[in-house]
């Protein structure tokens, strides 16, 4: 009997070593991806402004006048 214990221990020891790797590297996964976000935020936000100058530049040249069927 203590065969199959010590069996059943190890194999849980081991599942127990694959699962705190398989996080760790899920883990590091999510730092990784957590950067790109936070770099495409920086450029989309960069872009946002951008837009918001260029359409302020043409906003005066952009009549506010009804369409002639009206």
């Amino acid at each position: 009997m203590p065969d199959r214990t010590d069996g059943r221990l190890v194999r849980l020891e081991m599942l127990a070593a694959e699962q705190e790797k398989i996080i760790a590297e899920l883990s590091a996964e999510i730092a990784g991806q957590w950067t790109t976000i936070e770099r495409m935020q920086k450029k989309l936000d960069a872009l946002a402004g951008r837009f918001v100058a260029l359409e302020e530049q043409t906003a005066p040249d952009v009549p506010n006048t009804r369409p002639p069927h009206w």
